[in-house]
């Protein structure tokens, strides 16, 4: 972000120079989350969760690599029944057992929620699309509808923007400043939306839930082998599905959306023209899921 300091103005806008050393030091605090619970998974990994809604369908999301519940709600505002929103192993509570970890373990982490709550349709962003995919490769039928959100590649090859910038967001939680993992989430942000009111809620959200849980240093361990050696096998999945990607995402390749698309019997693409579309077509983003999630 151009010109970023930290803390944030109170006020949630752009910071000017000036008046100098007289300026306020500290930010508005950002709201309360949504309380939370652990929860015991057969596979002896406790993991944090969030339940909202009533009734059926149950729908569980899954985020993306560093991502956290509170940026994955979104995409579930209108989804009807009941939405279980949970951290995966090393983010947020969740328990961060010995590495190296695989797309397996996180199968079993996405696996363990989904049986709790008896979920029968599944959203997963980026990784979570990895754990969704490594799921249905070993249990084709166990979700009756599926949305794969920038899906990351499941070869264990990631593109080299991605090895960066995890490798700077670990550096930067790791030191403990505010600063740096402001500056490590920054790219998240579209340039329209840095350095506005809305911006800066966000970067707060983001800094203070990383600052306080802290991101095990595992995730990088997780593509030291594909997420689904054989994607041929997804063919198998008997259910409904959309795949959705961005053009000019560098971290998520549509030609990884534009596979999955043809992999999975009677998958339904959608490709939308820029990045960072739940920033730029939100609206549009979460009519498109929830009409695709509320279908019977």
């Amino acid at each position: 972000m151009k010109g970023l300091r930290w803390p944030p103005p109170p006020d949630g806008g752009p910071r000017n120079p000036g008046p100098g050393p007289s300026a306020p030091r500290g930010g508005r605090p950002t709201l309360p989350q949504p309380p939370t619970e652990l929860v015991a998974t057969r596979y002896g990994v406790r993991l944090e969760q969030l339940v909202t809604g009533t009734g059926d369908p149950v729908t569980v999301f899954a985020h993306g690599l560093a991502g956290d519940i509170a940026g994955t709600r979104p995409l579930g505002s209108g989804v009807l029944g009941r939405r279980v929103f949970f951290h995966f192993r090393g983010h947020g509570r969740s328990d961060a057992p010995p590495g190296p970890w695989s797309f397996t373990d996180l199968a079993d982490d996405l696996r363990g929620i989904a049986d709790r709550s008896g979920a029968t349709r599944a959203l997963g962003i980026s990784m979570g699309a990895g754990a969704l995919c490594r799921l249905l490769a070993d249990t084709p039928d166990r979700f009756e509808r599926i949305v794969l959100y920038l899906p990351a590649p499941l070869d264990g090859v990631r593109p080299p923007v991605a090895e960066a910038r995890l490798t700077r967001l670990l550096t930067a939680v790791e030191s403990g400043e505010a600063a740096l993992v402001a500056e490590a989430v920054e790219p998240e942000l579209p340039p329209s939306v840095r350095n506005t009111p809305t911006g800066w809620s966000y970067l707060r959200q983001r800094v203070e839930q990383l600052l306080t849980d802290g991101l095990a240093p595992e995730l990088d361990t997780l593509w030291r082998s594909p997420a689904v050696p054989d994607d041929a096998v997804l063919g198998a999945y008997p259910g409904q599905a959309l795949v959705i990607g961005c053009v000019g995402d560098d971290v998520h390749p549509v030609p990884v959306a534009e596979r999955l698309s043809r992999l999975l019997p009677g998958a339904e693409l959608v490709v939308y023209d820029r990045p960072a579309v739940l920033w730029t077509k939100r609206k549009e983003l979460r009519e498109r899921v929830s009409t695709f999630l509320n279908a019977k």
